[in-house]
């Protein structure tokens, strides 16, 4: 019970984000208007996947120090789930950009999108890097110094390369103010920054299930 105590919390936190998110009364926001209430699904995706991401690479660090497969299995398992919050990130911010900014072709021109698109085509390079090793030690260490390389990568190309563009439509981006009282009010705070720790906790919680299913096919292989 005291273990998972984390569980229980995800659960509260996503059932209050998921009841709150489209109750409360949404501030009337030019443009914006409704779907401001994406902002509790689609922005939380992002912060979710550069968090596990950061664990991962943590991961990565930590296999490189003890040799501890374990470790490797957990850089893997934890960039997976970044990966499918990304993806999840562009699904819902195609939603929204559709009612937004009135079509898909400007969201896909966004400097802030194509550095996402490269993001990940860096993380599925990750992922084809891995299954193309069969020795595991191998696999294990080239995969951690790959993953090492390809975080600083990442927060380049997510937060300082579309500060320096001119032409950026999202907040925080090409002199854009990025959560400030126009785009995040006190109403919206209530809900968005719980969002962002259930969203969290929960692509973790994935991630140790996953842990768990390598970890048993891994004892299966050895019998």
């Amino acid at each position: 019970m005291k273990k998972n105590w984390w569980k229980y919390l995800t659960i509260v936190l996503l059932i209050y984000t998921v009841v709150a998110g489209f109750l409360i009364e949404a501030p009337r926001l030019n443009i914006l208007n409704e779907s401001i209430r994406n902002l509790f699904f689609h922005v939380p995706m992002w912060f979710g996947m550069v968090i596990i991401l950061t664990g991962s690479v943590i991961q990565s660090i930590r296999y490189l120090s003890s040799n501890d497969l374990n470790k490797d299995i957990g850089a893997d398992v934890l960039a997976k789930v970044g990966i499918w919050y990304g993806v999840l990130g562009l699904v819902t911010g195609a939603v929204w950009a559709t009612y937004t900014w009135g079509k898909m072709a400007g969201w896909l021109a966004d400097p802030k999108i194509t550095a996402v698109f490269v993001t990940l085509l860096i993380y599925f390079a990750y992922l084809l890097l891995r299954s193309s090793l069969n020795d595991e030690q191998k696999r294990a260490r080239v995969s951690a110094v790959y993953n090492i390389f390809a975080y600083p990568l990442m927060i380049s190309l997510l937060f300082i390369l579309p500060r320096l563009a001119e032409n950026s439509l999202h907040p925080g981006n090409a002199g854009n103010p990025g959560f400030n009282a126009y785009d995040l009010d006190s109403r919206l705070r209530m809900v968005f920054y719980p969002a962002v720790i259930g969203w969290t906790l929960l692509g973790y919680w994935i991630a140790t299930l996953h842990f768990r299913i390598r970890k048993i096919e891994h004892k299966l292989e050895e019998e």
